[in-house]
């Protein structure tokens, strides 16, 4: 049975298939991933520890020389993914007032469109991206919560730069970089590594996930996954490419992080007038998580063959 075949001929399929497997059995049998264990240790609360390998790994790929475009490339997409969510919420609220239209509120759309997620990002850049789309992971790490959506809603008064969730993120690539550029065979040891491990911690990623708030968010919380999707992924490929990108890094920055769920609570403790809207928010923040950890990896996969039959067509032309 050629099964890997088969998953790798769906875009994204390693990053994809596990993550939809992980979801369906977290929403129809909870309790397999319970039984505690290395089981349960993997499967269900492995995530963190895996991507955590995964970024060693990938950072065994980045050459020094690398740094300073990782630097332009993941502060570019970061701040357009902040203010494309932010024209689109303050518009939607100027012209449809806080309770948005068809439910997509500005609370709604700026939480779910600023904050982009992490280790699907790393997954997706670890298996189409280049060394520098890998280096911009820590800079992809400030839209992973809710600061940007809080400073957007004028409520930066109960935010803080979450510095040290930063540094976690950049010392695993550090000690990648590290090993990997003073000793070539361990860099080849490495690099090896990292795609084995996208399925596991996809896995792991869709545990975390239950379809029940796709369905308690409706067709609303779908479109803001598609908004977040295509439309605020539109501007984000563009200033990928603008900064000298390929793209890549742009849609894989296109999605919503789990952690977005928990935004407009934090919204309501910053501004308690807000919490009617906030709490309408949430299921729709959750179904545009699910959205998007399905459609930012075909959107992902989508550019990277777009890339190739440019590149064999410039190709042809110079022949």
């Amino acid at each position: 049975m050629k099964l890997k075949r088969m998953i790798e001929k769906i875009p994204g399929g390693m990053m994809v298939v596990p993550l939809v497997a992980g979801t369906t059995l977290n929403t129809f049998a909870p309790q397999l991933l319970e039984i505690g264990g290395f089981t349960t240790a993997l499967f269900k609360q492995g995530a963190a520890p895996l991507i955590g390998a995964f970024l060693i790994c990938m950072g065994a790929d980045i050459g020094f020389g690398a740094a300073p475009r990782a630097i332009l490339q993941g502060g570019s997409i970061t701040l357009v993914k902040l203010l494309v969510a932010v024209a689109l919420g303050f518009a939607v609220d100027k012209f449809m007032g806080a309770e948005g239209v068809w439910g997509l509120s500005s609370v709604a759309i700026i939480a779910a469109m600023s904050n982009a997620n992490g280790g699907l990002y790393a997954a997706l850049v670890g298996e189409f991206g280049s060394e520098s789309d890998i280096g911009a992971i820590p800079l992809m790490t400030l839209s992973d919560g809710p600061f940007f959506t809080l400073i957007a809603l004028g409520a930066a008064g109960m935010a803080s730069v979450p510095l040290m969730a930063l540094v976690a993120v950049i010392v695993p690539l550090l000690v990648g970089m590290m090993l990997g550029n003073l000793d070539a065979d361990m860099r080849q040891f490495l690099t090896a590594g990292g795609p084995l491990l996208i399925p596991f911690f996809a896995f792991a990623l869709g545990t975390g996930i239950d379809l029940a708030m796709l369905i308690e968010g409706g067709l609303a919380g779908v479109a803001l996954g598609l908004l977040t999707t295509f439309f605020g992924g539109f501007f984000n490929v563009r200033i990928d490419r603008l900064v000298g990108g390929t793209g890549i890094a742009g849609a894989a920055a296109s999605s919503t992080a789990g952690n977005a769920v928990a935004t407009p609570l934090a919204i309501a403790q910053a501004d308690p007038s807000l919490l009617h809207v906030a709490s309408a928010a949430t299921p729709l923040i959750a179904a545009s998580v699910i959205t998007t950890a399905i459609l930012t990896p075909l959107f992902t996969s989508w550019i990277a063959r777009r890339n190739v039959r440019q590149s064999v067509a410039a190709q042809k032309v110079e022949q």
